[in-house]
């Protein structure tokens, strides 16, 4: 489907204003709704229209995000099928993918992680009491307002009921789901995976915003895929040269990406209340050092 195919239409009431972008299976535009204001429409792809699987998937989005109501994640409005197509229609969130931000501003001042990563198992811990699993934490899938610096969770298409039966998996077993780079080892078997699997995933979050780089160095998907199953992330310490961190915080971070489940922080509001806490005793040693500094009269 081409971006600028819809441009003009109207599905469902939404008005197409604009072509915002594509991902593997749905075309995103700006659209204006008579009650509604301004919206995120996401179409299936045409070629996928036929497929059952994916379009469960998509329409599984919608369900899943109607379930839960947070301000740190994108609402769904509704969905369904109007004019031959399958439409999602969300809250339009103003920012840009936190992957972008991070990609052209470097890594993020650990004060400001704390804030995203707040905001985000906030969301979260919302999303597992509605018995919801992420399973595709990313920086590509979280909205950032750098004005506001508020974040806010979306794409819940390969998220799965904690609740459902496994017979209703729409992966097959031995395949996983979600981006290699972000995934839980445990999800590499294919099986299901629980609440600390998302937490693995923002631990990783918060890795790669406060450094740049990511736990493991693979540089193809079978050396990640092995580095993760067999081998220990590069403590936070050592990912970058002439980058260092508190022990807290370092400690924080790694406690969310241990590979043992027993060891691993149990819930995501564990790990970011655990960061959170860590960063929030560093300040008052930073603004020490420095009021010493101005009080020597500098360096």
């Amino acid at each position: 489907m081409n971006g600028d195919t819809l441009v003009g239409r109207t599905v469902a009431g939404y008005h197409l204003k604009r072509y915002v972008g594509e991902g593997g299976t749905a075309t995103v535009y700006r659209a204006e709704h008579p009650e509604r204001g301004t919206a995120a429409v996401k179409i299936l792809r045409s070629r996928l229209a036929g497929d059952p699987v994916a379009v469960k998937r998509f329409l599984r989005e919608a369900e899943y995000g109607a379930r839960v109501s947070h301000p740190n994640i994108v609402r769904a409005y509704d969905y369904g099928q109007a004019d031959g197509l399958h439409y999602l229609a969300l809250e339009w969130a103003d920012g840009e993918p936190l992957a972008e931000f991070v990609n052209r501003s470097g890594h993020l001042a650990p004060p400001l992680v704390a804030k995203i990563v707040e905001q985000i198992g906030a969301a979260l811990t919302s999303a597992h009491q509605a018995g919801i699993i992420h399973r595709d934490l990313k920086p590509a899938n979280i909205m950032y307002n750098p004005a506001e610096q508020t974040a806010k969770l979306l794409d819940f298409g390969i998220a799965r009921d904690a609740e459902s039966n496994p017979e209703e998996r729409l992966t097959r077993a031995g395949f996983f789901v979600g981006t290699l780079q972000y995934v839980a080892p445990e999800t590499l078997s294919g099986e299901l995976v629980k609440e600390q699997a998302d937490v693995y995933s923002l631990a990783t979050i918060t890795y790669y915003l406060l450094t740049g780089a990511l736990p493991f160095t693979g540089k193809s998907p079978r050396e990640l895929f092995q580095q993760l199953l067999t081998q220990n992330p590069v403590p936070l310490n050592e990912a970058k040269k002439g980058l260092r961190f508190t022990p807290a915080v370092e400690a924080a971070v790694m406690h969310g990406l241990q590979r043992d489940l027993a060891k691993r922080c149990k819930t995501v509001d564990e790990f970011a209340r655990g960061f959170c806490t860590a960063v929030s005793e560093e300040a008052p040693k930073r603004s020490g050092f420095l009021t010493g500094l101005f009080r020597k009269g500098g360096p």
